[in-house]
């Protein structure tokens, strides 16, 4: 005799909302800010579109409330008693966020998005992740100041733009993935020599 599964409970409020904003990230990180549909978010989360279009009337609205809901935290800046190991782990928190599923969802935002369509999302990406990493850096380097392992006019914005934007330019102009080897050759390279004390 084959017995039948008792039908699923029905979510509600916030648990479904919970639900549908993951089903949000998901699909975009395997079918794409262009693939992505309500539709398609609706099925993912086991629901109805009607219930996703009741809370979010457009796309972009529930991709906005899904990144700032997704979006992971940095926490405080690393505080190693030593510049370079301060900024490769920094660096690597960076590096996990990038790859995390809301770090590619996000990805796939810049990456396909017009310009008219990526402005909404402009206040989100500087406010939920560019101005928080550059802070940590600022921070790690006024540390690396007071310890005599970095110049007094290195605590610039320019210089906490450095690591962001090469790895956002290895990502999206080479088209290269990656790797922790590839963060310590940044601070070795780029990073220690840039921010080294004058001598003489």
């Amino acid at each position: 005799m084959v017995t039948s599964r008792p039908p699923a409970a029905r979510r509600r409020g916030a648990e479904l909302e919970r639900a549908i904003l993951e089903a949000a990230l998901e699909q975009l990180g395997t079918q794409g800010w262009t693939g992505l549909t309500m539709e398609g978010v609706a099925a993912r989360a086991r629901t109805g579109k009607a219930a996703v279009y009741r809370r979010w009337p457009s796309k972009g609205d529930l991709v906005a409330d899904a990144l700032r809901a997704g979006l992971p935290e940095l926490a405080g800046p690393p505080d190693h008693g030593d510049l370079r190991e301060d900024l490769i782990d920094l660096c690597g928190r960076m590096l996990d966020a990038m790859y995390s599923r809301s770090g590619i969802a996000l990805r796939a935002i810049l990456d396909e998005c017009d310009r008219t369509e990526a402005e909404r999302f402009h206040e989100l990406v500087t406010c939920g992740v560019v101005e928080p990493g550059k802070q940590l850096i600022v921070d790690i380097l006024r540390r690396g100041v007071e310890r005599g392992e970095v110049r007094e006019d290195a605590t610039g914005e320019l210089v906490a733009d450095v690591v962001p934007a090469m790895m956002m330019y290895r990502h999206k102009v080479v088209g290269a993935p990656l790797d922790e080897s590839d963060i310590a050759a940044m601070v070795d390279q780029v990073m220690l020599p840039l921010l080294a004390p004058r001598t003489g």
